[in-house]
């Protein structure tokens, strides 16, 4: 894990989180169509069903932003680490290399 990029990190913690959030969202949907099946009556029934299907649409809702959310981060430290290795490459490359004292030493003894 410490070899890997954060990058990687931050996908597989929000996709951890995504599964717990879905399984939260999915338990409390199920709450509401239970009381829904205990319901005396066709318009409490009704309505609880509804609670349950607008439950489950905005808490899925709610796990896709958080998802694209991390996604959009994940994909943001990539291109600035990116950027930032292109930019050591380039400056890198931009300067010329110095030779040392003792390979010039080397060299003119030798000669």
């Amino acid at each position: 894990m410490a070899d890997a990029d954060l990058d990687v990190i931050i996908r597989r913690l929000a996709k951890q989180q995504h599964k717990s959030l879905i399984a939260a969202v999915k338990a409390r949907r199920d709450r509401y169509l239970a009381l829904a099946a205990k319901a005396k009556d066709a318009a409490g029934r009704q309505r609880l069903r509804q609670m349950a299907k607008h439950a489950f649409e905005e808490g899925a809702a709610a796990a896709r932003r958080m998802q694209m959310s991390a996604d959009n981060a994940a994909d943001s430290y990539a291109r600035a680490m990116r950027r930032a290795a292109d930019r050591l490459a380039t400056e890198q490359a931009a300067t010329p290399k110095k030779k040392s004292v003792k390979a010039t030493k080397r060299k003119a003894g030798k000669s």
